[in-house]
């Protein structure tokens, strides 16, 4: 799988865009995001996932917004 520099965006209009950036989110997370995943519409992404703080859902959150240039329409990313 071909990476891209940090710091550049995905295209989530790629067939692997999604999955790319999904992975990006995860390693730069460590872990701190249980399941994972971005659902992308029409007019952004929404985050969903499971974290034990509300520090690591906002990191996911900050991750995806330096890694795409579409809205993030909900962070969806329960905290327990």
């Amino acid at each position: 799988m071909k990476t891209k520099p940090a710091g550049s965006t995905v295209d989530l209009s790629e067939a692997d865009g999604v999955t790319e950036l999904e992975a990006r989110v995860r390693c730069r997370l460590s872990g701190q995001v249980r399941d994972f995943r971005l659902v992308v519409g029409d007019n952004g992404v929404t985050l969903r996932g499971r974290a034990r703080t509300y520090y690591a859902k906002q990191l996911a959150q900050h991750a995806v917004m330096e890694a795409t240039d579409l809205p993030i329409m909900a962070n969806e990313i329960e905290v327990s």
